[in-house]
């Protein structure tokens, strides 16, 4: 028998590797006190298709190959992907996510997916046959523009010029060639791992809902909206609207629209994020004769239940009927919440350190601390189990 553990990460604080070595600590410590035998411990990082999605995949396997991309607003950007047998597995925030750039310099309007397509390119290049596109945490509303452009299309104006990069110039396009694409898009398939379901246009759509976050005023979001219209339109009349068309499908709005790109023009299905990365990671194979899983996240709330992380693993788990716990940095769920989640209990930083700002730089044994408690609750009687059975300390 042993224990599970797959997080995710604990924003800004720890990467979901580093959460899962430190409930491992924290359980070897218990039982050390205890004067138990050791359970062995499982670490399955794991991701949502955000920060963290490549790492998960090496973590299972997957070899490391670097790149040197474009970064969201133009400066080289030091990335990678990661591959095994042929499936590659691309982290867009890594290349161009939000966090590489400073809170006060955003550029809602000229930042690009580019970086994107030439690591998608990298893959191709290294013959994937599948391409699995991880987009959440983009800096950009290009409607994946950039992507197509850094895989061979051309996006040109009235006058036969190419267009600049982001999301605003899309508004003088006047004509879409995909000639020139990549030879390796039509050998792959790729999907798209993400978790929202907004159209591109519209009061739900990419520029009017994630815009802000990206610094984006009312201004630059009428600009944006604008543009990703013609964007569809030109698009559309190059490879057809698609039936529901493109531009209303449900995710075609993720990533400020490389959603769309993907789907329209790479023929890419989209998957939510935590399946596809269970999948990848192959987290069924570690569940036959789990005790437990341990799954968590910096801060357990209400998005938590809508597709992220902990629930994606709760839900695998409870397919096995293995009870789940959580770790999280916060707790903002109640106790019947997070059960209907198929998560029978949750333990938190703040539970033990109030003071918020310890719990961020000291996360690390903290988390060690809470993971003691944990193992405690819910591994004693696993230890006395293994004991009877002469099982040696691991």
């Amino acid at each position: 028998m042993h224990v599970v553990v797959a997080p995710d990460k604990f924003k800004g604080t720890l990467t979901a590797r580093q959460v899962a070595d430190r409930v491992a600590a924290g359980i070897a410590a218990a039982l050390d006190e205890m004067g138990a035998p050791g359970v062995a411990v499982v670490r399955v990082p794991v991701a949502d298709g955000g920060d963290g999605t490549v790492d998960a995949a090496l973590a299972a396997g997957y070899e490391r190959i670097p790149v040197r991309a474009e970064g969201p607003t133009g400066a080289p950007v030091d990335t990678a992907f990661a591959v095994l047998e042929g499936v590659a597995v691309v982290e867009m925030a890594d290349v161009s996510g939000l966090r590489l750039l400073p809170r006060d310099r955003l550029a809602p309007l000229t930042a690009s997916s580019y970086g994107t397509g030439e690591v998608v390119q990298a893959a191709l290049e290294l013959g994937c046959h599948t391409v699995v596109l991880g987009i959440g945490g983009s800096a950009s509303t290009d409607g994946g523009a950039g992507m197509l452009q850094a895989l061979g299309a051309r996006l040109l104006d009235a006058r036969g010029e190419e267009l600049p990069r982001g999301g605003a110039s899309l508004a003088a396009l006047d004509r879409v060639d995909l000639s020139g694409l990549h030879p390796g898009k039509g050998r792959a398939r790729f999907i798209v791992a993400g978790d929202v379901d907004n159209p591109l246009l519209g009061s739900y759509g990419a520029a009017a809902i994630y815009g802000p976050q990206k610094g984006a005023s009312p201004d630059d979001i009428a600009v944006l909206e604008t543009a990703l219209a013609r964007w569809a339109e030109v698009v559309e009349a190059a490879v057809g609207p698609g039936e529901p068309p493109f531009r209303d499908r449900e995710g075609a709005g993720a990533a400020g629209g490389v959603g769309y790109a993907a789907m329209a023009v790479l023929g890419a299905e989209l998957r939510p994020g935590i399946e596809l990365i269970l999948d990848l990671v192959r987290f069924a194979d570690r569940l036959p004769d789990a005790r437990l899983v341990i799954t968590g996240e910096g801060s357990l709330d209400e998005q938590t239940l809508s597709g992220k992380a902990p629930a994606g693993v709760a839900a695998a788990a409870a397919a096995a009927d293995i009870p789940v716990v959580a770790v999280a940095g916060r707790l903002a769920l109640s106790p019947d919440r997070l059960r209907a989640a198929g998560i029978a209990q949750a333990y938190a930083l703040t539970d033990i350190e109030p003071d918020v700002q310890r719990c961020l730089s000291e996360a690390g044994p903290l988390l060690e601390s809470l993971s003691r408690t944990l193992a405690k609750d819910w591994l004693a009687g696993t230890a006395v189990d293994l004991a009877s059975e002469g099982v040696s300390r691991s």
